[in-house]
């Protein structure tokens, strides 16, 4: 029997016209877009970690402020913990994993580690930029590459 489903009440989304929140107020905030693969692995890790209470997420449309007062490059996500921001998804994977309790994500064998980072080097470098450049072309010119 398939066990009941449990449906994540997500936070109102920050967007252009929301004021900024109070930077390094204790609060650990995680800025992400629902939508963007390199938020949902952040995303991911913080459920795999049973982090729902503890990392709380917003940032939907970024507002003009977030570039000047929290990311200077702009892109999320972005996490606010330690009177810091940090940034890039593959960094922060790593971060939450090795700062916050809950099961461990990253193998500790240095083989298995390496094949991880092999892996996860190969998804950033060809299968998502290709996955991209896939919908930004119509069927009939992907037909006609097959």
């Amino acid at each position: 029997m398939a066990s009941p489903s449990v449906q994540e009440v997500l936070p109102t989304s920050l967007d252009s016209t929301s004021q900024p929140p109070s930077l390094f107020d204790g609060t650990i905030r995680l800025n992400i877009n629902y939508q963007c693969p390199y938020s949902q692995r952040v995303w991911i890790t913080r459920n795999v970690k049973d982090l729902q209470d503890k990392i709380k997420f917003d940032l939907q449309n970024r507002p003009d402020w977030y570039k000047e007062k929290v990311n200077p490059t702009n892109k999320v996500p972005s996490l606010e913990h330690n009177n810091k921001v940090i940034g890039e998804s593959l960094h922060l994977v790593k971060y939450v994993d090795s700062n916050f309790e809950g099961p461990s994500l990253l193998p500790d064998e240095l083989e298995k580690r390496k094949i991880y980072e092999e892996l996860i080097a190969y998804s950033d470098t060809t299968f998502v930029p290709e996955v991209y450049r896939s919908f930004a072309k119509d069927a009939l010119t992907l037909a006609s590459e097959i």
